[in-house]
C-alpha cells in the first residue's frame, strides 16, 4: 500500500462503472467544494451527501454500498472519532476518509489508527483535494504532505506545552471535564456562567487541537496532568 501526500498530475479516466461517494459533513462551501472535485474528477459518479450522523447510516442503508465516504470529524450527534468508528464497525470494507479543519499531527495519526484510509484537510486547493481523492480511490492511503508522525516523548512535550498556554482557571475547568461534569455542574463550583464555561471549554479544545471534550479528557490523560495543574494552582 503506497501513501502519498503530494499533488500529481493525472489524467481522468471514467470508469465502465460510475464511482459512488457518501460526502459526510455539514459544512455547505467545503460540501460544494467536494461537489466540484469529484463532478470533475467523475462525472458519471453518484454522490450522495448527509449532514449528520444518523443521515448516513440512512444513506447507506438505502444505497447499498460505496466505493468512498468523506467523513469529517465535527459532526452533529458525535463526537471526536466516533463517528468513524462507528462506521468502521458496521461497514468494515468500506473505505472512508476523514476530511477536517484540524490539521494537527495527533490528531492525523490517531485517525489513521482508527482505520481511516486517507486524512484531508479542508484548506487544500480544489486540484489538491481532487489528486488526494483520487489517490485513495485508486488503492493507495493518501496524508497531507506536511504531516509528520509524533514520536515519544517529543508529542508528549507538544502537549505538556499546549497545556501550558491554557489559564488557570481553563485548566480548572478541563480538571472538571476529567471527572465527567457537565457545564452546569462546573459552573457552579465556579461560581460562573453557563456561557462562561461553554467560552472556556471552546478555548480549550481549540488550544489543544482536539475536536470534542471527550478527545480532550483522552489527550491529557496520556501526560501527568495533576502536576501542571498542580504548578499552576501554586502560583495563583
Amino acid at each position: 500500500m503506497r501513501v502519498t501526500g503530494r499533488a500529481c498530475s493525472i489524467s481522468w479516466e471514467v470508469d465502465a462503472v460510475p464511482a459512488s461517494f457518501l460526502v459526510v459533513d455539514d459544512h455547505p462551501l467545503f460540501l460544494e467544494a467536494l461537489q466540484l472535485s469529484l463532478g470533475s474528477a467523475y462525472p458519471s459518479a453518484t454522490v450522495v451527501e448527509a449532514t449528520s450522523l444518523e443521515e448516513a447510516r440512512q444513506a447507506i442503508k438505502a444505497h447499498g454500498t460505496f466505493d468512498l465516504v468523506l467523513l469529517d470529524l465535527t459532526m452533529p450527534g458525535t463526537s471526536g472519532f466516533d463517528g468513524l468508528l462507528e462506521l468502521r464497525s458496521l461497514y468494515p470494507k468500506l473505505p472512508v476518509v476523514i476530511c477536517s479543519a484540524l490539521e494537527d499531527p495527533r490528531i492525523i495519526q490517531e485517525a489513521m489508527s482508527h482505520g481511516a484510509s486517507g486524512f484531508i484537510c479542508k484548506s487544500m486547493r480544489r486540484s489538491e483535494l481532487t489528486s488526494a481523492i483520487n489517490e485513495v480511490m485508486s488503492g493507495n492511503v493518501y496524508l497531507p504532505a506536511s504531516y509528520t508522525p509524533p514520536r515519544g516523548e517529543a508529542a508528549n512535550a507538544d502537549l505538556a506545552q499546549r497545556l501550558a498556554s491554557l489559564t488557570p482557571q481553563q485548566l480548572r475547568v478541563l480538571k472538571m471535564l476529567r471527572q465527567g461534569m457537565l457545564n452546569k455542574q462546573i459552573a457552579y463550583e465556579l461560581s460562573v456562567g453557563e456561557t462562561t464555561v461553554k467560552a472556556h471549554v471552546s478555548e480549550i479544545l481549540r488550544k489543544l487541537s482536539v475536536a470534542s471534550r471527550t478527545q480532550a479528557v483522552i489527550e491529557v490523560s496520556k501526560i501527568d496532568f495533576e502536576s501542571i495543574l498542580s504548578d499552576v494552582e501554586g502560583k495563583d
